[in-house]
């Protein structure tokens, strides 16, 4: 069993989902000031998606758990992160999978597939525990007239 305490996002939501899972991966991080991080090396990060909501689906979830592993876990366990390119750059920093890169990629994944479903949840949160005492938390900016 995953036990883990992490930073709490506060909100207006009925609802709140967490879904912990290990992922294992190898990186590089492709810049000089990276050091030994610019080799290719592997981790097993353990991720935290928050997901919020006022409003359940036909089914009676905010979301499905399993619909959540298969679009994260799936795509990430056992890969290299730089190889996908559609979420990773090897020239822009904003876009390089690091553990901020890892946090903000997981939350667009999951938040485009969160704005097809007709209940509307947000991804409040990513958690991403790179190594035992390094983690990131990315939470999206509200954007002007937002609540």
């Amino acid at each position: 069993m995953i036990q883990q305490i992490y930073p709490q996002v506060q909100h207006d939501y009925q609802f709140e989902l967490n879904k912990d899972m290990h992922i294992s991966a190898a990186h590089y991080i492709p810049h000089e000031d990276a050091g030994k991080c610019q080799k290719v090396h592997g981790h097993t990060y353990f991720v935290n998606v928050t997901i919020a909501g006022d409003e359940l689906d036909d089914s009676g979830f905010l979301v499905n758990f399993a619909s959540l592993k298969k679009l994260i876990h799936n795509r990430f366990d056992h890969s290299i992160l730089n190889d996908h390119s559609d979420l990773f750059s090897e020239v822009d920093p904003n876009y390089f999978p690091t553990t901020e890169g890892v946090a903000r990629a997981i939350w667009e994944l999951v938040q485009s597939d969160l704005d097809t479903k007709d209940n509307k949840p947000k991804c409040v949160q990513v958690f991403v525990r790179e190594t035992p005492t390094s983690y990131v938390v990315f939470r999206p900016k509200k954007k002007e007239g937002q609540e």
